[in-house]
């Protein structure tokens, strides 16, 4: 009987010592992912001479990787998800996140509501601050010297096509790479030409499902016009 108890006990022992180990490797690991998103965080706060208080947070549970525009505009902090990181395959990735978030963070600051003003106004509209946010975002993520092609590839793959435009609080996630597209190749031509990612699979399908915007740029350009494009 002495026997079976010692037995049981040295079993206990070795479960409680595995579940302890696990649960530290587990914080270990979390807290180099916390670490990471701080270092990515602050470098763009402060090559952008961004003097707010901004918070950045990893969270392992899983949630849908939307941007939560009211949370991170009242509450001033950015979350970055499990199922968010996941999708980041690249430092470049991970401040095409942040960088958005950042800009929607900011505005909290230039209101007299602690927020909630502007709030309404992006929920007046969304499709136009959108856009907004993606092209500060580019300009955020290449002034703090990060690849802003990193935002095309995130976004092909998180963001799904919706197949209505008029009846979406978003716009149709191909108008806004297109958008992106002609931002970067407008202002940032260089990374356009010295392109790391473009035998990347993410950015291949962008390629495959924008020929007809990009004919469209093509066009524009070759015409010299100043037109704002339609987009599809």
């Amino acid at each position: 009987m002495k026997i079976i108890n010692y037995a049981i006990l040295i079993l206990s022992i070795a479960i409680f010592s595995n579940s302890v180990l696990a649960n530290e490797e587990k914080l270990a690991k979390e807290q180099e992912i916390q670490t990471k998103i701080n270092d990515c965080g602050y470098k763009i706060l402060n090559s952008n001479q961004i003097e707010n208080r901004i918070i950045f947070t990893y969270d392992d549970n899983e949630k849908e990787s939307i941007l939560k525009n009211n949370k991170t505009l009242l509450d001033r902090e950015v979350i970055i998800y499990r199922n968010a990181y996941k999708n980041m395959e690249n430092i470049d990735e991970m401040a095409a996140f942040i960088a958005r978030e950042i800009v929607i963070a900011s505005r909290s600051y230039d209101d007299v509501a602690n927020g909630f003003l502007r709030s309404l106004q992006i929920k007046a509209a969304p499709k136009k601050f959108e856009i907004v946010a993606d092209k500060q975002a580019v300009d955020f993520m290449v002034k703090s010297g990060y690849n802003p092609i990193g935002l095309i590839t995130y976004i092909q793959k998180t963001a799904s096509q919706k197949r209505q435009d008029l009846i979406s609080t978003h716009n149709l996630t191909s108008k806004r790479l297109a958008t992106i597209y002609e931002y970067i190749y407008t202002k940032y031509p260089y990374y356009l030409k010295e392109n790391p990612y473009f035998n990347t699979e993410s950015y291949q399908n962008f390629l495959l499902t924008s020929t007809n915007n990009r004919k469209m740029l093509e066009e524009k350009i070759k015409n010299s016009s100043k037109e704002n494009l339609k987009y599809e």
